[in-house]
């Protein structure tokens, strides 16, 4: 472990590279089934985090994708028009829209989180817990700054 304190440009170069075709490979393993109901990565995005959480208001959703009213904007005229997403009015602040996916949304998330769900499985079956914890812990880092 003590090597890893010292880790040298190249090293760190050689792990964001890894860190790069991780996330291409896991989400271009998705790609026929977006291309299916013709949508993208950042549809893909969105309808992840609408299944993770369940009525987020859009300006969590902006704050969690770290991107432009704008861009969101065009996602969500995309995901209305196919019939994946609906909207309801916050009970007590009728300005706040909460977003949920609906049964064809959830089942669209369904289909590419079972195809990446599949590359993940595998590659945590073949780790021990411990790289599994450490490989966790190192990501949350990365996350969190």
């Amino acid at each position: 472990m003590k090597e890893l304190l010292y880790l040298k440009d190249d090293q760190l170069k050689d792990l964001i590279e890894k860190l790069f075709l991780g996330y291409r490979e896991t989400f271009s393993d998705s790609k026929k089934i977006l291309d299916k109901y013709s949508i993208g990565l950042a549809h893909q995005k969105v309808i992840h985090l609408l299944s993770m959480y369940e009525g987020i208001s859009i300006s969590e959703l902006l704050k969690k994708l770290k991107i432009t009213k704008q861009s969101l904007n065009r996602v969500l005229k995309d995901l209305i028009n196919l019939e994946i997403i609906v909207f309801k009015k916050d009970e007590i602040d009728s300005r706040v829209k909460h977003i949920y996916l609906n049964q064809k949304g959830k089942k669209i998330f369904d289909e590419i989180f079972i195809i990446q769900k599949k590359r993940i499985y595998n590659a945590l079956l073949s780790s021990s817990s411990e790289e599994v914890i450490n490989f966790d812990n190192v990501l949350k880092k990365i996350i969190n700054g």
